[in-house]
C-alpha cells in the first residue's frame, strides 16, 4: 500500500503554457536587470579608474615630498664641502702637509660618493660657458676681455642638482 499511495501522491504536472504577453514581460524584466547591472557594472570600472589615479597622485606627492626633505638635509651638507674644497685649493706646498691634504681628499671624494649614491650631481659649468639663470646665480657682471658678454668668468661656489631638482644654483661671475 505504500507504494500505492505514493504513486496517488504523485500527480502529473502538465507544463504550464505561457502567453506572449507573460514572455514579454519577463524579456522586460530581464532587459532592465541587464541595463542596471551594466550600469553598476560602469560605477565600479569607474570608481577603479579614479581610486588608481589618486594612489598615483599620492605616490608622486609623497616621492616629490622626499625629494624635497633629501634636498634640504643635503643643502646642510654642502657648506662643509665648499670648505674642504677651499682647503684643497690653498693647501700648503711642503711635504709634511701632504698627508693632511690627501687626507682632506679622501674625505671630500666620500661625500661626493655618498651624494652621488642619492642622485646629487654637482653642476658641471666651466669658465667660457654661456650663463644661464635656470641653474647659475650671478654674483658679479664684470668687464672682461678674455670672455664674451653673457659667458662665464669663473664659478666661485659650485651648483648641486638632485635628479632634475636644483637644490642649489652655481654662484658665478660673468661678463658683460
Amino acid at each position: 500500500m505504500t507504494k500505492e499511495k505514493k504513486k496517488e501522491d504523485i500527480k502529473e504536472e502538465t507544463p504550464k503554457t505561457y502567453t506572449q504577453a507573460d514572455i514579454d514581460a519577463y524579456q522586460t524584466a530581464l532587459d532592465d536587470a541587464q541595463a542596471v547591472a551594466e550600469q553598476y557594472l560602469e560605477d565600479l570600472q569607474r570608481e577603479r579608474a579614479s581610486f588608481a589615479n589618486y594612489k598615483r597622485r599620492v605616490d608622486q606627492d609623497n616621492q616629490l615630498t622626499a625629494e624635497i626633505q633629501l634636498g634640504k638635509s643635503i643643502n646642510l651638507f654642502l657648506p662643509v664641502v665648499d670648505d674642504l674644497e677651499r682647503a684643497l685649493k690653498n693647501q700648503p706646498e711642503d711635504m709634511a702637509s701632504k698627508a693632511w691634504a690627501e687626507g682632506i681628499e679622501l674625505i671630500l671624494q666620500k661625500l661626493r660618493t655618498a651624494m652621488a649614491k642619492l642622485d646629487v650631481e654637482v653642476i658641471d659649468i666651466k669658465p667660457g660657458d654661456d650663463f644661464d639663470p635656470t641653474d647659475q646665480e650671478a654674483l658679479t657682471h664684470e668687464e672682461s676681455e678674455t670672455y664674451k658678454d653673457g659667458q662665464v668668468i669663473e664659478v666661485i661656489q659650485t651648483g648641486y642638482k638632485l635628479k632634475d631638482r636644483i637644490i642649489r644654483p652655481a654662484a658665478v661671475r660673468v661678463a658683460k
